[in-house]
């Protein structure tokens, strides 16, 4: 009797493994991305269990915001990740996460929202008006960029909206962090 050796073995599992995936394939992905999207979960959620958006989302708590962002949307959040967050001068998050500047950090974080989906291949150089009330400006020279901040992650699919990460925290006109520092 021939004893199989490992590489053969898994050769052979490896086209077994593909010719039942295409027996199946096509059914298969339709049931998965109807479940991916059902269980894709609001922004919130989404940002929640990403693993790089732990300083937003709690910056989104302290600021009431959770409800809001889960509601029904859409929504498009240009979401700082959380090495924007720490690119902040040093002091700067602490202090907006405090009680007392609950009003600013609001503003800086609906600064960061857009109303409506909004794919990355749908963005178009221009000013386009955020939640905060301002606006923001879009650019696709070089992929693209909201005021000035680059977007590192698109698409990311929530059932309310869609999240874009980007590489720094954008400021409302108006406000000076370097305020928060000095009280």
């Amino acid at each position: 009797m021939k004893v199989l050796r490992p590489a053969a073995f898994a050769a052979m599992a490896l086209v077994a493994a593909l010719t039942l995936s295409a027996c199946f394939g096509g059914k298969e992905e339709k049931i998965d991305s109807a479940s991916e999207q059902m269980a894709a979960g609001t922004i919130v959620d989404v940002a929640s269990g990403a693993g790089n958006f732990a300083t937003l989302v709690a910056a989104v708590t302290a600021a009431d915001l959770v409800e809001t962002l889960s509601g029904e949307g859409p929504f498009t959040v240009f979401a700082p990740t959380d090495e924007a967050f720490a690119a902040l001068p040093a002091g700067v998050l602490d202090a907006l996460l405090l009680p007392e500047n609950k009003a600013t950090l609001a503003k800086i974080l609906t600064y960061h929202v857009v109303s409506g989906k909004v794919m990355a291949a749908d963005v178009t150089d221009g000013d386009v008006a955020t939640v905060e009330g301002s606006t923001i400006k879009l650019s696709t020279a070089s992929g693209v960029t909201v005021n000035g901040a680059t977007v590192v992650s698109a698409d990311v699919a929530a059932s309310n909206g869609v999240i874009h990460a980007i590489d720094a925290v954008i400021l409302p006109p108006g406000v000076d962090v370097a305020k928060l520092l000095k009280k």
